[in-house]
């Protein structure tokens, strides 16, 4: 079990930022955009999974994982506020957010569905959020020409979602969640997340009139790909999930505790919703 702390990151999203906010590099802007577009629905949907999961086991599940789960939430709840912050100026900016509506058409389905089936669906993203979170921290100066304060969100947001990566997998196994059910569901989210991740990445280069330039693609190109790049370094972490004895607990989280006792400054510790509300609120 993990003691999960609820944190106020200590940053003004209120004023605009500029329309190439990563160090002037198009690519990785329009990535991080589409990555958080994805976040305010995908949070609530976690939240809505994992305590709807816990509301239907037995008093012993409850009293085991409510107050991780309670922290859980509280984090959870937190990224998705500051991402609509930030997706407020992204709107603005004129950038169509196409990643939601397709996310909530799907899900309908999921609503008279065994709640595994969401929890499932929960930890193979959560898998992917802490796989990204890893690969950040350990390359943060791939934010080294962004705004501070924008820098100091997505590295802030990554160090909880490695904090929290083992709630939602612990909450799946409590409530009989099985491993072919687990396994399915992660191909599905692996197909569907990078699907929709490169849609909307491609609909903000569109849109910032820079999707046909040689110049966004070879940023694609190191940004994912080349040496220290996202997708070469999480292989064999996504590998491993489908592995019968995995845990998320077997993915280091050094870089996340290393980030969060040296940021100390950039945020305060704030208390968790009563366990009773944040377990049983809509």
């Amino acid at each position: 079990m993990t003691d999960l702390v609820v944190r106020r990151l200590l940053i003004d999203l209120q004023p605009p930022f500029a329309r190439d906010w990563c160090g002037g590099d198009a690519f990785a802007t329009a990535f991080f955009n589409a990555l958080s577009m994805s976040f305010p629905f995908g949070e609530q949907f976690f939240i809505d999974a994992v305590r709807r999961a816990l509301q239907n086991t037995s008093a012993e599940v409850r009293e085991k994982h409510q107050a991780e789960v309670r922290g859980f939430i509280g984090q959870e709840a937190t990224h998705r506020r500051i991402h609509a912050l930030f997706n407020a100026h992204l709107d603005k900016q004129g950038l169509e957010d196409g990643w939601t509506p397709r996310a909530t058409q799907r899900m309908q389905a999921l609503a008279d569905a065994d709640p595994r089936h969401a929890v499932a669906i929960t930890v193979a993203t959560e898998h992917f959020t802490a796989m990204f979170a890893e690969w950040l921290l350990s390359h943060p100066q791939l934010l080294d020409g962004a705004e501070p304060r924008l820098k100091t969100m997505w590295l802030w947001h990554s160090a909880e979602e490695l904090e929290h990566k083992n709630t939602a997998f612990d909450v799946y196994q409590a409530i009989g969640g099985s491993h072919e059910w687990r396994v399915r569901w992660f191909r599905r989210v692996t197909l569907i997340f990078l699907g929709d991740l490169f849609r909307q990445t491609t609909a903000n280069l569109r849109k910032e009139g820079v999707l046909w330039k040689l110049s966004t693609w070879r940023s694609g190109a190191r940004l994912l790909l080349g040496r220290g790049g996202l997708l070469r370094e999480s292989w064999a972490t996504w590998w491993r999930y489908l592995r019968r004895d995995f845990h998320p607990s077997q993915q280091d989280s050094a870089v996340s505790r290393r980030w969060l006792a040296e940021n100390t400054s950039r945020f305060v510790r704030v208390d968790a919703p009563p366990t009773s509300a944040a377990l049983s609120s809509g």
